[in-house]
């Protein structure tokens, strides 16, 4: 297709929901491209991605930089008994961005409003592999009309995810919702405390031993 094979406008750069029989990204449009997570402060993913495009126009960056992604899943809330959709970030605080990163495009990107830094240690970012992108990005989907389980979740309990990419990853509780059926879990992912929102279904108990 055409618009896989030109560098995507900072307008075009899109937010990462789960595609239907999509396992893989897309090939980058330079094989210079590499995939790096920036660090933003939570809640503001959307803000740091909307900076990030400001820049690659005034800087003239879209040679440099591809794709701009926000790990998002479709979650479906019931309000007044009616049923809406939404796109939610469900690793906050991180921003996927694909690029040919040098030093000054580090800078540029280190001082966007709201980015505390990348992954990785100190001034060396960490380039991820096209599998650990698709991981992040085409996770399972979510299944919206499941019944409500009667398995009963503490805030500091210990659990252990059972599905989807985090599949057996253990996290502790911060925070159980009884009425959606979630708990907000506290992962270590890529060195770094996060909190992540799983359906009940989701995770199990960690049996003391």
């Amino acid at each position: 297709m055409a618009a896989e094979e030109t560098i995507p406008a900072a307008a075009e750069t899109a937010e990462a929901a789960p595609v239907e029989g999509a396992e893989q990204l897309a090939p980058p449009v330079n094989e210079k491209f590499k995939w790096y997570i920036i660090h933003a402060y939570s809640g503001f993913e959307r803000k740091v991605k909307e900076s990030l495009e400001s820049r690659i126009q005034a800087y003239g960056l879209h040679q440099k930089i591809g794709r701009i992604m926000i790990p998002t899943e479709p979650v479906t809330e019931l309000r007044n008994g009616k049923k809406y959709t939404i796109e939610r970030v469900f690793l906050p605080g991180y921003v996927l961005v694909e690029m040919e990163l040098d030093n000054d495009l580090w800078h540029i990107i280190k001082n966007t409003p709201r980015v505390t830094g990348f992954l990785g240690t100190g001034d060396s970012p960490v380039a991820l592999s096209e599998q650990e992108v698709s991981s992040i990005i085409f996770r399972a989907d979510v299944s919206k009309d499941k019944p409500k389980l009667k398995v009963k979740f503490q805030k500091n309990e210990a659990v252990r995810i059972n599905e989807g990419p985090f599949a057996n990853f253990n996290g502790i509780v911060d925070d159980v919702n009884e009425d959606r059926q979630t708990l907000k879990v506290m992962v270590t992912i890529f060195g770094r405390s996060t909190p992540v929102e799983l359906e009940f279904s989701k995770v199990d108990k960690v049996e003391e031993e």
